[in-house]
């Protein structure tokens, strides 16, 4: 698992169901946190050298996804720049950050703006990929523009995000997304990604 994850962390060797069900029987016994103790337990999970905690973290937060709000999207940005390797941030980035930007359509240009400009690439992964799972609530103007700023970027994990986002847009847009390929110039990887299942 480590040398899977390049090193990012060690990991006590637990696999992801076993994992799951480990925190599922934990939380039958003891209840889920309140929501206020949350990013403590968050913050003090990912300070953790074992990647089984950011993971259990991750999972915490996806729980509860839907009960957070913008005051809790700094916490979201810092996990994700904290140790981060795609297994993280994709999870934070659709199914956290995501889900709050849904339920909070006014918040969504100004942490947009922030994240497709950082000069950090998890972050810029972030802006590509939190409409991930919006379909037809998908700002396709939004998600081709954030694209269009980094279809010329060298690294692989962009690359492969914009391939992502747009085979992900493709069910419910596909005749917007194939004549988006056709008119923008993008890495070989993102257009085979964006057209795989159409």
């Amino acid at each position: 698992m480590h040398a899977y994850m390049k090193g990012i962390a060690s990991f006590f060797g637990i696999k992801t169901p076993v994992r799951r069900a480990i925190l599922k029987a934990h939380l039958a016994i003891h209840g889920g946190p309140p929501l206020e103790e949350l990013p403590s337990i968050a913050r003090s999970a990912f300070a953790q050298p074992e990647r089984e905690w950011h993971y259990v973290a991750v999972d915490l937060l996806m729980k509860e996804a839907r009960k957070l709000g913008p005051a809790h999207l700094p916490l979201v940005e810092e996990l994700i720049i904290t140790k981060s390797w795609w297994d993280t941030v994709d999870a934070l980035a659709a199914n956290v950050a995501g889900v709050i930007l849904k339920g909070h359509p006014k918040e969504v240009a100004k942490w947009n703006k922030r994240w497709i400009a950082s000069p950090d690439l998890w972050l810029n992964r972030t802006a590509i990929l939190f409409q991930l799972k919006w379909k037809e609530d998908t700002d396709r103007e939004l998600l081709f523009a954030n694209i269009r700023k980094h279809a010329a970027h060298p690294d692989f994990f962009i690359r492969k995000a914009i391939g992502w986002a747009l085979r992900a847009y493709a069910e419910t847009g596909p005749d917007a997304v194939k004549t988006f390929v056709k008119v923008t110039r993008l890495a070989p990887l993102s257009m085979r990604e964006a057209l795989r299942k159409l």
